[in-house]
């Protein structure tokens, strides 16, 4: 599991979903993890990687009414946040916080960040330090890569790009319960 869980009120971990070597795993009120899937880090005890990374954080932290579903591969190896009102969806994705920093010859982590309200579709990927902005959407397919910033935005591809603007509008982005119906 994780040195440290923290779950709030309403917060649910579903069926059959692994979790290993966290730090910490935090499930604010109403947060979801849904069935199946695998999440994992490599603790900051482990001596063999990272050594030149010590503020590296293996958490997995999920923001008040924020819900990733199910069958998702998720590397923590440093912090994945997911924020609140987002929706990790579909099935299939995966992020991915560490890969080798092939000009240093060491495995290296980032972060990765998911804004309040966004929404992933199903099949997409993250790689380290990708951030998707708030009130933004990132197409089914798509490969973030990139610190993105413009909020309330459409994003996709592989490598995801900016393709418009959304209307801050939309009901989805003005919800006040967290899970879709």
């Amino acid at each position: 599991m994780a040195d440290q869980v923290d779950m709030e009120p309403g917060a649910r971990i579903g069926s059959l979903t692994y979790v290993k070597g966290l730090g910490e795993l935090l499930i604010e009120e109403n947060g979801r993890l849904g069935n199946l899937n695998w999440v994992t880090g490599l603790p900051k005890s482990s001596t063999a990687f990272f050594k030149e990374q010590p503020d590296r954080r293996p958490a997995l932290v999920i923001r008040s009414n924020a819900a990733i579903t199910h069958r998702h591969l998720i590397d923590c190896t440093d912090l994945v946040e997911i924020g609140a009102y987002a929706t990790f969806a579909g099935w299939g994705s995966q992020i991915l916080t560490h890969a080798i920093d092939f000009a240093a010859n060491r495995q290296s982590a980032l972060p990765v960040r998911i804004g309040a309200y966004a929404f992933v579709g199903t099949r997409c990927v993250f790689l380290k330090g990708a951030y998707l902005p708030e009130r933004s959407i990132l197409a089914a397919g798509s490969v973030l890569s990139t610190h993105e910033t413009q909020t309330d935005s459409l994003y996709s591809g592989v490598r995801a790009t900016w393709i418009k603007r959304l209307d801050t509008g939309l009901a989805y982005f003005q919800r006040h319960l967290g899970f879709v119906q």
